[in-house]
């Protein structure tokens, strides 16, 4: 079965600027060779993610971005893993300084050339300098907490508490297990978990930062517990209902190719 194409919102008319008409939703990366700008390696995955109002997320968004929506509804993905070995170029990604928790919570945009991607809302993560990088070299919102994440068979514990700049309270404490492997993703899981790219606001400027990796080996997952505020924390309302869709991974390679501003 294809994808399926998100639709526009109840009532509201298309609109050539503020409602660009997206890419098709790719399984596979839709970038060709470029030159590889960063390594890292994602593992232990967990995607929790909620439906929401498209006019919650939009303000959240970098100008020149509009919210990417599914059935008329936009998500918050919170998303849990290991990053592994991350490193510049082609070169050895680092054992210790490229290798912790991240957990992170994002939003889904198109921009005006209806390329699909990420907007990070917040990175929390647990090795300081890596943080300082992800703040000052791509401006994206990076920041310290003390993390864990620990798997005892088949269920995999994600836990994070922030540290700087903060809100010092904000934290999350998660635990699934891992089901059957995803032998055909629906339409849904493929428009949350098929993303090519990040958008993020620089110098008043919208960057698209493209990635390219294997196809998301992915499995069933079961919600064991969920006690988190970093939605909150990230200017969003913080979910009161189950998670409209809960799936892990064991991981996939990843790099990112150099940042672009145009359609090219």
């Amino acid at each position: 079965m294809p994808p399926q194409q998100p639709t526009e919102p109840p009532g509201r008319e298309p609109d050539p600027v503020s409602a660009p008409v997206p890419e098709p939703v790719s399984v596979d990366p839709p970038h060709g060779p470029a030159v590889t700008l960063l390594t890292q390696s994602w593992l232990d995955v967990t995607f929790l993610h909620w439906a929401v109002d498209p006019a919650e997320v939009a303000p959240l968004l970098p100008p020149g971005t509009v919210p990417d929506t599914f059935d008329g509804a936009a998500h918050v993905g919170l998303v849990a893993f290991r990053m592994h070995r991350a490193g510049w170029f082609r070169l050895p990604g680092l054992p210790y300084l490229g290798s912790f928790p991240e957990t992170n919570v994002r939003l889904y945009s198109v921009d005006e050339h209806g390329r699909r991607g990420v907007v990070f809302r917040s990175l929390d993560a647990s090795r300081l300098l890596p943080v300082a990088v992800g703040r000052w070299v791509f401006r994206l919102p990076y920041v310290w907490s003390g993390m864990a994440v620990r798997r005892d068979g088949d269920v995999v514990t994600y836990r994070s508490r922030r540290r700087l700049p903060g809100p010092r309270d904000a934290r999350s404490a998660l635990a699934v297990r891992i089901g059957a492997r995803v032998e055909e993703p629906t339409p849904l899981e493929h428009f949350l978990t098929a993303r090519w790219a990040l958008h993020a606001s620089f110098l008043g400027r919208v960057r698209y930062l493209p990635n390219v990796h294997p196809r998301w080996p992915l499995h069933r997952a079961r919600l064991l517990s969920c006690d988190e505020t970093l939605t909150a924390a990230a200017g969003l309302t913080r979910p009161q209902d189950p998670p409209v869709s809960v799936l892990y991974s064991p991981g996939v390679p990843v790099r990112f190719l150099p940042p672009r501003t145009g359609a090219a």
